[in-house]
């Protein structure tokens, strides 16, 4: 019989390393990279070299299939950026779930992470096929406090690379008229990332809210559900019937969702909001763009600049009602010229179909500011 000695058992558990690394990392194949095994998380590790390190998605990366525990979700009203397609997702550690606050805001567990991915369809009329994976960006709860990372995807989308300093990369695509639409896509810097997801100095999640999230939503399993319920099934939002809690937003682009004035104001709260807010980094405007937001001058109507500089295109006030032509939100809307466009990152594009729903909202407002 032949005795084991250290160097015969150092060799037996390399090679079983060796096996179960490949069995969870299988390496690039013609079609992608092949990850198996379940999601691996560490957060005194992160963030990882690599996306494909967490194994938030199984199988084939670049296919975006959650992994066990990694749950799809879809907002209401989106945040815009330049005509980008999402796909988004939520992990939490096992036993671990959000709960809400009086603003109707998620709360989440350390450790839980928000995965957004960022794409263009060659053909926005086949929005399923052909993507152009640009970034992934992921936002972490560690020690109680959020941290954002970007990941961008190489050239053959095999995996996303970690990136900090961020980058620019050429898209192009055919949009639903058919136009060729072509821009230089820029993926943000870590600093860029706070200036967004700010509140009171430190970063928070923006879309992930009661009144955004509550829509039904075709899982991966094939069943159609409503995502306050599933995420309440799935153990990651504590029990309450959020849902009639808090009013629901309506869709900025789907007139049986609500009024003209309620998907404006939607609008406005998930693209603007963040920063116009009393706790954001434009407060001190006193432009406050959140949709329950219940004072007009708050909105903009009549308001005067308080220091908008050539962003004032030479307006006098935010909005006048009647005449979107003489406000200045519209006119910033409008641009794309850096000292002057709004939001000021995020878009290198007009987002053309919103300014028609602002223009709309404007001209529809009773009042004026004599």
């Amino acid at each position: 019989m032949i005795k084991p000695n250290k160097i015969w058992m150092g060799s037996i558990l390399l090679l079983s390393w060796l096996l179960l690394n490949n069995c969870q990392n299988q390496g690039p194949t013609k079609e992608g990279l092949l990850v198996s095994g379940p999601v691996r998380f560490d957060a005194n590790k992160a963030p990882f070299p690599k996306l494909s390190a967490y194994a938030f998605f199984k199988g084939i990366q670049s296919e975006l299939k959650p992994n066990a525990g990694v749950l799809p979700y879809e907002l209401i009203t989106p945040l815009f950026t330049d005509y980008a397609h999402k796909s988004r997702f939520v992990w939490m550690p096992k036993g671990e779930k959000a709960s809400v606050n009086d603003e109707g805001r998620l709360e989440f567990p350390d450790q839980a992470v928000l995965i957004k991915n960022f794409y263009y369809p060659a053909d926005f009329k086949q929005p399923e096929k052909n993507w152009d994976l640009i970034e992934t960006r992921l936002l972490m709860k560690i020690k109680g406090e959020w941290q954002a990372f970007t990941y961008v995807w190489d050239e053959l989308e095999h995996d996303a690379d970690l990136n900090i300093v961020g980058d620019f990369k050429p898209v192009s695509w055919q949009d639903e008229k058919g136009r060729k639409q072509r821009i230089e896509y820029v993926v943000p810097n870590k600093t860029q990332c706070k200036s967004c997801h700010n509140r009171n100095e430190s970063i928070q999640p923006i879309g992930p809210k009661v009144a955004n999230l509550n829509k039904a939503l075709r899982y991966p399993d094939g069943k159609t559900e409503n995502q306050l319920s599933r995420w309440q099934k799935a153990g990651y939002l504590a029990t309450g019937d959020y849902g009639k809690q808090f009013a629901k937003l309506a869709s900025w682009n789907d007139p049986k969702s609500g009024s003209l004035d309620a998907r404006a104001r939607a609008y406005l709260d998930v693209n603007c909001g963040h920063c116009h807010h009393p706790q954001g980094p434009a407060h001190s405007s006193g432009l406050y763009l959140q949709a329950d937001q219940a004072d007009p001058t708050h909105w903009g109507v009549c308001k005067p600049p308080v220091a908008a500089g050539k962003g004032s295109g030479g307006r006098q006030y935010g909005i006048v009602p009647g005449h979107p032509e003489s406000s200045i939100l519209l006119y910033r809307m409008e641009k794309t010229d850096p000292g002057v466009m709004m939001p000021e990152i995020g878009r290198v594009m007009v987002h053309q179909e919103a300014v028609e729903l602002i223009r709309d909202w404007i001209a529809d407002l009773k009042g004026d500011c004599k």
